[in-house]
């Protein structure tokens, strides 16, 4: 007898063993957090263990260890009472009909806000359902389609398998994964090369090109959109065209992301652009229902360019934070990665302060000038009142701030890293210029000009206001525009300057004068 209860004990103890999931552990932190989710997490992992699918458990656990940086906020506008104002944003034809209507609603209300209503954090809502079908058709289509036997297991987790492009809702209404699946299932039989991972790519794009397509007005939505909105919508901003893309290649077993960059160096706004992930690791840009892979260029000068990725980073500036310290909104992310040498030349900037460090600030951020304001570009750590900064993009005009109480403040004088990777300080040194003449406010206007750049490229009869930068945009003074160009006497030499026309959008270029010309950053 004693003998059967140890023989039955030990076959009872084996059996719970094999029918317990073994998590990593960073996978059980995840569990640990997911609130009233974790049955629905456990759920799918004991499904794949069940299944004996250790490749799928694997992967499954992949995304749980990086689920808790992934998530959606649902927003809301608000008037100044805080109360929601209703935004009915898909009735406009375009940005001037949509910003005209949210101006009319200012009138009324007063003025308005974004505020986040609800976030939804992945790991603690997303269901066992819709976690197991995107596994499941993930794996079937790197395992099926011709062209995707060349991915290994570490790209197919990183670029196929991922469930989100970027902070996109996450809808179980139908799968993208099946819905694309299925809208390209003849691809194979068009190729001429059923292995070419481009030629299936361009197949699916030419495609996405006949029926979605950008609209500006999608800058003033303030979410990214998912596939039910941009169904039904068919257009879109970069984010939403590359986030409908990578639904398309993913689903169809092709490595893709997005590569962006948060700020351009010589412009206003950002950009965001999609990749096909090759074999190799390497990136092929091109740009979502716009172009192929081999055709596209950036239209913008880039000191920075990331790439979104599905997992946690340890690197970024998000894990070196102390637990009161803040950084700029996108610097705090856990999840891209720094791709900047793969589009332009690049060099490591040292910056050496004078100044006092404000209390508990222990980094630099380096800034490009943007839509009127200094933004965040990248970080680096202070060691000994010096920072180095890894991969900066040359010929553009930076400025080194400190970040305190949520707001960028100046840290040394602005500069021009050159194409030489110099840096060529813009403090004046006390000289003056005799006589500054100035055509235009931004570069673009020139490059148009087949008179040698010598038309005026200003308003007649509108104001405009002359700035250098001396710890802060300084005012020179104001002149209204004629037909000949406007001219500032003894104004501060080897400055950064910014003319701007009255109650303008702020879109105006710095810019340099260097031999009685304006040169434009």
């Amino acid at each position: 007898m004693k003998f059967k209860i140890i023989f039955f004990l030990g076959i009872s103890l084996l059996l719970i063993s094999c029918s317990m999931v073994n998590y990593t552990e960073q996978a059980k932190l995840t569990l640990q957090s997911s609130e009233k989710n974790k049955k629905e997490l456990k759920k799918a992992a004991k499904h794949f263990h069940k299944n004996k699918q250790s490749d799928k458990l694997d992967a499954l656990f992949f995304l749980y260890e990086n689920m808790p940086s992934h998530s959606f906020v649902k927003v809301g506008l608000f008037d100044e009472n805080e109360v929601e104002v209703n935004w009915t944003f898909s009735e406009f034809k375009d940005y001037d009909e949509a910003k005209n209507a949210m101006d009319s609603l200012e009138v009324e209300f007063g003025e308005l806000h974004w505020k986040k209503k609800e976030k939804k954090i992945d790991h603690q809502t997303i269901s066992s359902e819709f976690i197991i079908d995107n596994i499941d058709l993930a794996f079937k289509a790197w395992e099926e389609k011709p062209w995707s036997e060349k991915y290994d297991y570490s790209i197919f987790k990183e670029y196929i398998l991922p469930y989100r492009g970027s902070n996109e809702p996450i809808e179980s209404w139908r799968s993208w994964r099946g819905y694309f699946l299925e809208s390209y299932k003849d691809i194979p039989s068009q190729m001429f090369d059923q292995t070419d991972i481009i030629e299936a790519a361009e197949l699916i794009n030419n495609d996405l090109k006949t029926w979605f397509k950008f609209n500006s007005k999608y800058y003033l939505h303030p979410t990214d959109q998912g596939l039910f909105e941009m169904l039904m919508n068919k257009e879109g901003r970069c984010e939403d065209i590359t986030n409908l893309t990578i639904y398309a290649l993913r689903s169809n077993g092709i490595g893709a992301t997005s590569d962006y960059t948060p700020h351009w160096a010589n412009a206003g706004n950002n950009h965001a652009w999609n990749v096909i992930i090759m074999p190799d690791g390497k990136a092929n840009p091109f740009m979502g229902a716009e172009s192929d892979p081999g055709e596209y260029q950036l239209s913008g000068k880039a000191a920075k360019v990331y790439r979104k990725v599905f997992s946690e980073q340890k690197d970024n500036l998000a894990f070196k934070l102390m637990d009161d310290e803040k950084a700029p909104a996108w610097l705090s992310g856990k999840c891209y990665k720094d791709v900047t040498k793969e589009y332009t030349k690049v060099t490591d900037v040292k910056i050496t302060l004078d100044c006092e460090i404000p209390d508990s600030t222990n980094y630099l951020y380096l800034c490009v000038f943007n839509s009127g304001e200094w933004q965040a570009i990248h970080w680096a750590k202070l060691v000994n009142k010096a920072a180095i900064f890894n991969d900066m993009g040359v010929d553009i005009a930076y400025l080194p701030m400190f970040y305190v109480k949520e707001k960028l403040f100046p840290a040394a004088d602005p500069f021009i890293l050159t194409k030489n990777g110099d840096q060529k300080i813009l403090n004046g040194n006390g000289l003056h210029e005799e006589d500054v003449v100035l055509r235009s406010v931004t570069k673009k206007n020139i490059d148009r000009s087949k008179e040698n750049g010598q038309t005026v490229f200003l308003e007649n009869g509108k104001k405009y206001e002359l700035f250098y930068w001396e710890d802060g945009w300084e005012s020179f003074g104001t002149h209204v525009a004629t037909e000949s160009p406007l001219r500032f006497k003894e104004v501060p030499a080897k400055k950064l300057y910014w003319l701007v026309k009255e109650n303008s959008d702020e879109e105006e270029r710095i810019f340099t004068y260097e031999n009685n010309k304006q040169i434009w950053w």
